[in-house]
């Protein structure tokens, strides 16, 4: 008697193939050699390439269904829990321009005025007045920080995902990923831009981050004022007919007495526009130090 071959479906399961699983089936009746796999060390997988591994081993038929299993496993994990409904997330994508004619950059103290300027304990207050111009990162191309950073004038792409967003920056290079599945930072996330974490909510972005290493102008880099391990900035995007606005909220108990707070707001980027990259040059960057008049000799 004549054994069935792999590329043969079962007899009985054909009214339920699909057109799809036809087309696969049709093709795989040339292959009639039975397939041997040799005996191999289990590799270490991830569970996408262990259902990978089993399609691969499945006969065709089987391997369409199980192919469809997958993908839908797939998107199912690509959709964060607690997902919002599509009305409640706003449509922050694309560049937005920060500059001048978005907003005044000028000021000495921008985005801090008299009025929302941050109350300073005693230790800050120390830091300010010891701080050196010379010292400060940027001189070593260390980034640039919230609250600091998404008001540097420059451009800043938003990209979004199901499960993320990229909030891209033409400053430094910087990009941040905020996290829209709920995941709790650890004590080995700690760096110069944080943990960003957020969700969506009545047609706004809230993002809130921590986990910052501590830097000697994690404040803003023109004010002589540091950051500690304890900052926390909240941030929340909306729009606004075309404007797309911020309101940003940093507390750090180390340094301030209470939190401190700004809004602010980036017009539409030109059309096709492609962010520039910062390439901060490390031999450049020092340059103008040998021009700083030394605080201390």
């Amino acid at each position: 008697m004549t054994m069935p071959s792999v590329a043969d479906p079962p007899r009985n399961r054909a009214p339920y193939i699909s057109a799809a699983a036809k087309g696969v089936r049709s093709a795989a009746r040339g292959v009639r050699a039975p397939v041997r796999f040799r005996p191999r060390a289990a590799p270490t997988v991830f569970k996408g390439e262990a259902m990978l591994e089993t399609i691969s081993r499945a006969r065709p038929g089987r391997a369409v269904c199980l192919a469809a299993c997958a993908a839908l496993l797939w998107g199912l994990a690509a959709v964060p829990a607690g997902a919002q409904s599509a009305d409640e997330i706003p449509d922050l994508a694309g560049v937005w321009d920060g500059g001048p004619r978005a907003r005044p950059v000028n000021g000495p103290d921008m985005p801090w005025t008299p009025d929302n300027f941050p109350v300073l304990n005693e230790r800050a207050l120390a830091f300010q007045q010891v701080f050196d111009e010379a010292i400060a990162p940027k001189y070593d191309c260390v980034p640039s920080t919230p609250p600091a950073l998404p008001y540097d004038p420059y451009m800043m792409e938003f990209v979004q995902w199901p499960d993320r967003v990229l909030i891209r920056y033409e400053k430094d290079d910087q990009v941040r990923t905020v996290w829209l599945d709920g995941r709790e930072p650890t004590p080995l996330d700690y760096s110069v831009q944080g943990v960003s974490v957020g969700h969506y909510e009545d047609g706004a972005l809230h993002v809130v981050t921590t986990h910052y290493a501590f830097d000697v102008t994690g404040f803003d880099d023109y004010n002589g004022i540091p950051s500690s391990q304890l900052k926390k900035v909240t941030e929340e995007y909306w729009r606004e007919g075309d404007d797309l606005k911020m309101t940003l909220t940093v507390e750090d108990p180390l340094f301030l007495r209470e939190p401190a707070s700004y809004t602010t707001r980036w017009l539409p980027g030109p059309e096709g526009y492609k962010l520039r990259p910062y390439d901060c040059d490390p031999e450049e960057a020092r340059h103008p130090v040998k021009f700083l008049i030394p605080k201390y000799k």
